[in-house]
């Protein structure tokens, strides 16, 4: 009788540890799946980053967000998809979930920060800049920090963070051109065409820097065009800069014959230089 019984059991035990290897195998099975699908996910996601339409990317971690609240690899990918699509109110609240979410860093809050900032909310991007420790130094930080000192007219503080972060780059033409603006908005009409003079020479395809500078050229009376590489196009633009410049200081003769060479220099026809000399000889 106890043969009977134990044979029975055995065949229980057998059955047992047969489904435990078969669970096993299946569990392996699905881990490697897990793990196929994390690569090709995490590839997507950079491809998505980069490549993609920014408005489709929008949409895909948005999903891929809301199914995943916890993770902030797919929030911060929202976040940098509305930024790049422009979308800069919502851009501004998903980079300040990230900053509340656990993994949250310093380049996080930078750039929360410079969401703020094209969303005009100063405060709350001084706030935030102010949250990240002195330690942490770069470029994009110390930029930052420039604008925000020039939208409160703190203007030593302003030159002192321009001065850091055009030494944190190789590339320094856009944040000269911006401390340049800076100094022309203060009237510091020299120290801005330097600046700006020095922004082309960094970096020769910068035409709002180009734009700029004969903006402080002629602050200070100087209708003559600076020697910078120039297409026609851009040299009839300038020209047309100068022309408004000169109407501005009262000088309407001057800005007549700017007007005339702006026309005569675009290589096609120049509909706004045309409206500015008719209006003035109306006048």
């Amino acid at each position: 009788m106890r043969q009977q019984f134990l044979i029975p059991t055995m065949v229980i035990c057998g059955m047992v540890l047969s489904a435990c290897e078969k669970e096993s195998e299946e569990e392996k099975v699905e881990r490697t799946y897990q793990e196929v699908n994390v690569i090709d996910e995490t590839n997507l996601n950079e491809v998505l980053l980069t490549a993609a339409d920014p408005n489709e990317a929008v949409t895909y971690f948005k999903g891929a967000a809301a199914k995943n609240p916890g993770r902030i690899d797919l929030q911060r990918g929202l976040a940098i998809s509305l930024t790049r699509a422009k979308r800069t109110t919502e851009a501004a609240s998903a980079w300040k979930k990230v900053t509340t979410m656990k993994g949250a860093s310093n380049v996080d809050r930078v750039e929360y920060a410079a969401a703020s900032v094209r969303a005009g909310d100063w405060s709350t991007a001084k706030s935030t800049l102010d949250s990240v420790p002195p330690t942490y130094e770069t470029f994009q930080r110390y930029r930052l920090e420039a604008v925000v000192a020039d939208s409160s007219k703190d203007w030593k503080r302003a030159d002192h963070f321009y001065e850091t972060a055009v030494g944190l780059t190789t590339r320094p033409g856009s944040v000269m051109n911006n401390w340049g603006y800076s100094k022309l908005s203060r009237g510091d009409y020299a120290d801005a065409e330097r600046l700006f003079s020095e922004a082309i020479r960094q970096d020769k395809s910068l035409f709002t820097a180009k734009n700029n500078l004969v903006l402080a050229r002629a602050a200070q009376g100087n209708y003559n065009m600076p020697v910078v590489p120039l297409t026609q196009v851009e040299r009839a633009m300038l020209l047309n800069t100068m022309g408004i410049s000169a109407i501005k200081q009262g000088d309407i003769t001057t800005a007549k014959n700017l007007f005339r060479e702006a026309i005569a220099t675009h290589p096609q026809h120049y509909e706004e230089a045309v409206r500015s000399l008719r209006a003035l000889e109306e006048a």
